[in-house]
């Protein structure tokens, strides 16, 4: 079997961690926890640690840590998020030569502020905002992927182009929608039948399908997509593939450090190995197995698993769809 060929579309970010053991204390307000700043004074930090992220970046550095041809395209800046950006995915192997940089771009940029259990809370710029129509992003170099992964693009239009040019080219797609367009539903829908895989949340879910279990949500989605997951964090997650239905709990229970990149890790982390012909359950074991290693560690892109990473076994059942 050849090696897959797949490529990420979407936002990339500059992130940079802010730690405090005093200052960043979760407060709880009528069940909702909050960072609590004083305005005014100067409040002391434990360390600083620049990472980059975004949703596809991260998956990119999986598929390529996993032995895949990764591939990146986006548009960028020249600015110095940008370029940290592409200096990261250049040393993960991630082909970032169709990556367009121009000075009037700016690349998103998150500041993080991390509390005790991974908990955190982001101050986050969204950089310039690429649409259907920006000349600079060439499309046309999906033609030779096998599978394109796509998620907070924040275009509904970009996205329907992109998953519109798959479709025709017999390429096929996951997608882990966010933000724009989770809040479009009823755009979305339509789109879902050229999807392969859908990967999303339980609160995601809930925003496509009716349905208050994880089973009855992946059941639900999958009238839409061949391939339904649906996770819920440390309560596990459902997958199906209108064959079987696979749900599967905690890889294995880690102090969590940093939440950030966790649902990427997993999403790619399947795929990485769907891709490759293996099986619902393994792809699955490997999928949670990235996960509970990125969140052990902090960033989204420093525990992801590198290729041969011995795998043990966790609680997973079984049944006929």
């Amino acid at each position: 079997m050849k090696t897959p060929v797949i490529v990420t579309i979407g936002k990339a970010t500059q992130d940079v961690f802010l730690l405090s053991s005093k200052a960043f204390e979760p407060q709880n307000h009528k069940g909702v926890l909050y960072e609590q700043l004083p305005l005014g004074q100067k409040l002391d930090l434990d360390e600083v640690i620049f990472s980059t992220g975004g949703n596809v970046t991260n998956a990119a550095v999986t598929f390529a840590r996993q032995g895949l041809h990764s591939k990146y395209v986006w548009v960028i800046g020249t600015d110095v998020a940008s370029q940290a950006i592409l200096d990261a995915l250049d040393a993960e192997a991630v082909d970032t030569s169709h990556v367009v940089q121009d000075s009037g771009y700016r690349a998103s940029y998150s500041t993080i502020l991390l509390a005790h259990g991974g908990e955190r809370t982001i101050l986050n710029y969204h950089g310039t905002d690429i649409t259907s129509e920006d000349p600079l992003l060439a499309i046309d170099v999906i033609q030779s992927a096998d599978w394109v992964y796509l998620s907070a693009l924040g275009d509904m239009e970009l996205l329907e182009k992109i998953i519109t040019f798959c479709a025709k080219h017999n390429i096929k797609v996951m997608l882990n929608p966010a933000g724009v367009e989770l809040h479009n539903s009823t755009k979305l829908k339509p789109l879902l039948e050229d999807v392969e895989i859908l990967a999303v949340n339980k609160e995601e879910a809930q925003m496509i399908v009716e349905g208050s279990t994880l089973e009855e949500l992946a059941r639900h989605a999958s009238n839409y997509c061949k391939v339904v997951i649906v996770s819920d964090g440390p309560h596990g997650a459902v997958t199906t593939d209108r064959k079987t239905v696979v749900t599967s709990g905690m890889y294995e229970d880690v102090p969590v450090i940093d939440r950030t990149g966790g649902g990427d890790a997993f999403g790619s982390g399947f795929l990485s190995h769907y891709a490759q012909g293996r099986s619902l359950k393994d792809s699955i074991v490997f999928a949670s197995a990235n996960s509970t290693s990125v969140v052990s560690k902090i960033g989204a892109k420093a525990g992801i698993l590198e290729r041969g990473k011995a795998l043990h076994s966790m609680p997973l059942t079984e049944k006929d769809f």
